[in-house]
């Protein structure tokens, strides 16, 4: 993507976005109309599918090379948790950017979803992800705030070191499609229930031709390094989880033994008496 003219920084009495959320963030999609054109088999009640994404940008400050109007390098996208290739569910993507820019309104029509562009400005993305026919007949609306500088304002910038600002959310499809559930059963981007015993799903049938699909997921990808790791994330909630657990435990265990040493001085008392 060429780059365009800057944006300008605006929206400064809207909060700064910083840091990964937790784990528990969960957007739930609304049930899709029922559509005699499609042939997607019947719903499957009771039955959720949810798909980890990640959603952010990455800037690079330019360094000597900075200028006015473009101070920054970056790339906004939505990203497998995982890394993992998102076509077999997201159609498209369309970032809407500030209106300073030519051709604001920017189509990915393809895996990786992302958009990369320069300028000094710092603004809302609205990001909108489009799904296919047997996903999802309702688009998903995001809103990211771009992020070019570091949130401490002492620190220096480096043209080596970018601001990465990632969020992780899990979106939850109820009432799927056999034929969604089939094309996705094997597919590691998804997070599939246990099925209901007895049921046969109908063969899967692809979206698109496979063989003019480009590889779409990010694991190589060249900014890949910068990426949050949500799997370790994951580890370090739960450590932190049982940590507490554990101090606790131990408080209940003094407490008890505070108990039972109160009660040995008070019995050893009248003993004494």
């Amino acid at each position: 993507m060429t780059n365009s003219s800057s944006s300008k920084k605006h929206g400064q009495d809207q909060p700064e976005l910083s840091g990964p959320t937790p784990k528990s963030q969960r957007t739930k999609m609304g049930k899709s109309e029922d559509n005699d054109k499609k042939n997607l088999g019947k719903k499957l009640k009771d039955v959720e599918i949810s798909v980890p994404i990640v959603y952010g940008n990455i800037a690079f400050w330019l360094g000597k090379k900075a200028s006015e109007y473009q101070s920054h390098k970056w790339t906004v996208y939505v990203r497998g948790a995982t890394n993992e290739d998102l076509g077999a569910v997201i159609k498209r993507v369309v970032f809407q950017l500030h209106s300073s820019f030519n051709n604001p309104t920017r189509v990915v029509e393809s895996p990786p979803f992302e958009l990369s562009e320069a300028g000094w400005g710092e603004f809302e993305v609205a990001i909108t992800l489009y799904f296919h026919s047997d996903v999802c007949d309702k688009p998903l609306n995001l809103y990211h705030h771009l992020k070019l500088y570091p949130e401490d304002e002492n620190s220096s910038m480096s043209a080596k070191k970018p601001v990465v600002v990632e969020f992780y959310d899990e979106i939850v499809f109820p009432d799927p499609s056999e034929a969604f559930l089939s094309r996705l059963q094997s597919h590691p981007a998804v997070n599939l229930p246990r099925l209901p015993p007895g049921l046969t799903l109908p063969p899967p049938v692809p979206v698109e031709d496979a063989s003019k699909r480009r590889k779409g997921d990010t694991k190589d990808h060249s900014l890949s390094q910068w990426f949050t790791n949500f799997s370790e994330a994951d580890e370090l909630l739960q450590l932190a989880a049982a940590r507490q657990q554990v101090q606790a435990h131990i408080a209940k265990l003094r407490r008890q033994i505070n108990l039972i040493d109160g009660q040995h001085q008070q019995f050893k008392s009248s003993s004494d008496q």
